[in-house]
């Protein structure tokens, strides 16, 4: 985890991450590819574990480099998993609603919270026993 603290704990890796789930999200149907060019059936929803599971670890990550104490580091991550359901959960209304050629599908809900309980458990594990044992996490 000291990797990830290294390199990724400054703040634009976050938004970065942030705004390209967004712009990925909010393509038009038209413009992704088709699932039979990568050849893995329900390739989609790796594709959505994947990008929030980035969404919360790396906000994890920046926000758990500020060496707060464990229990406000956990309140944290706790919050960023319920931030990521309420927006994947807003991303596929809005792909429903307002996308040309996108659709509601509750398997990319899923995807999302797995995705994010993943990253969760990850920071929970990691980030909050660094926390924890580092001399400034007791504070």
């Amino acid at each position: 985890m000291k990797f990830l603290r290294k390199y990724f704990s400054r703040i634009y890796y976050p938004i970065a991450w942030t705004i390209i789930v967004i712009v990925l999200l909010t393509l038009p149907g038209s413009m992704l590819p088709t699932e039979s060019t990568f050849f893995i059936p329900n390739f989609d929803k790796l594709v959505h574990i994947g990008l929030f599971g980035g969404f919360v670890l790396l906000w994890c990550v920046h926000y758990g480099s500020r060496q707060s104490s464990p229990r406000k580091l956990l309140r944290f991550f706790f919050i960023m998993f319920l931030v990521a359901v309420a927006f994947g959960i807003g991303t596929e209304y809005v792909q429903k609603y307002f996308i040309p050629m996108r659709y509601y599908d509750e398997g990319d809900i899923i995807g999302d919270m797995m995705g994010a309980g993943i990253a969760y458990g990850i920071a929970n594990l990691t980030l909050s026993n660094t926390a924890q044992s580092s001399p400034a996490g007791g504070q």
